[in-house]
């Protein structure tokens, strides 16, 4: 089995390679760290929102409201299952668990998801019933309460974006559009309020509440699909497989490449394995180190795996 750490034949090819290992891991532990203090603090801002809309939306009697405060506690125990993700991920490998826990995180992402799918479908039901006998809802109050409870999520998206790592952490993103998704909640909320301070349209209040359920549902989505891929051993999408094979083929001496699987262990972390085969005259650990160094500056994946195989090697098909 080839691995990662195989002395290259000229000195300066492994202190690159060894400077681009160290230097990807800080990165990523770095960007952990960033991404734990930005949850901490949206936690935290939208656990009293969520405790205020939902008695302002008790004692307003708005399912806008309530409705919102629904979708905070979500987002709640999204962030808390984030932070919580990422101290399970931080626990050392074991004997038994080879990854470490790095997978938690995508199982609290997909976790998060299917509790969207409930609480918008709780949304829709109340709002169905609302739609026939409105209740006068206190428009000015609500109102209030929802335009802090705005101000609020915006700070919390605000902290995760300057703090976090959105764009590439599955785990993180489903945290940030759970907040930015409350923000339009607030948004919607608000809108709801001024129809009804101004035209007693009472109707408006549900008419949002489920405006806001489609867009729990939309973010709900994005998250299960990515984190089902993630689970499923899915190529990551940012990699192209074939591309992969092609930059191996053009390696001096390479025949052929097979067995070759690339998939996430957790955002932000993607493993890579294959065979080569090569010329029976050239020299394996060569192919091996330009192999390595390939895979860590074309693709960034500092993780490899890889077996150099010669004529005389046998093994039997491979069924994936």
């Amino acid at each position: 089995m080839g691995h990662h750490h195989h002395h290259g034949h000229s000195h300066h090819h492994h202190g690159h390679d060894h400077h681009g290992h160290s230097h990807g891991h800080n990165h990523f532990e770095e960007a952990r760290e960033g991404n734990k203090k930005g949850l901490i603090i949206a936690l935290l801002v939208t656990t009293i929102i969520m405790f205020l809309e939902f008695f302002g939306g008790l004692i307003t009697n708005s399912l806008a409201l309530l409705s919102d405060s629904g979708h905070m506690l979500s987002d709640a125990s999204s962030l808390l299952l984030s932070l919580v993700a990422i101290w399970f991920a931080s626990k050392p490998a074991s004997a038994n668990k080879s990854y470490g826990f790095y997978r938690f995180e995508i199982l609290a992402a997909l976790f998060n998801g299917v509790t969207l799918f409930v609480i918008a479908g709780f949304i829709v039901w109340e709002a169905y019933g609302r739609f026939f006998q409105p209740p006068t809802v206190a428009s000015g109050s609500m109102m209030l309460i929802a335009s802090v409870g705005l101000f609020a999520n915006l700070f919390s998206a605000w902290s995760l974006m300057r703090k976090g790592d959105v764009k590439n952490n599955v785990n993180l993103r489903s945290a940030y559009l759970h907040v930015l998704g409350d923000a339009l909640g607030s948004v919607g909320a608000i809108i709801a309020g001024i129809l009804m301070l101004l035209f007693d349209w009472y109707v408006a209040d549900p008419i949002i509440s489920v405006l806001v359920a489609l867009l729990i549902l939309k973010s709900a989505w994005g998250v299960i699909k990515h984190s089902t891929h993630i689970l499923m051993e899915g190529t990551p999408p940012s990699i192209n497989q074939d591309e992969v094979k092609s930059v191996l083929l053009e390696i001096k001496g390479v025949i052929d490449v097979h067995d070759l699987h690339i998939w996430t262990i957790t955002s932000g972390l993607d493993s890579f394995s294959c065979h080569i085969l090569v010329e029976d005259n050239i020299n394996s650990q060569e192919v091996l180190q330009e192999a390595i160094n390939k895979m860590h500056d074309i693709f960034l994946i500092e993780h490899t795996t890889i077996q150099i195989e010669k004529s005389q090697i046998a093994h039997n098909e491979l069924k994936v």
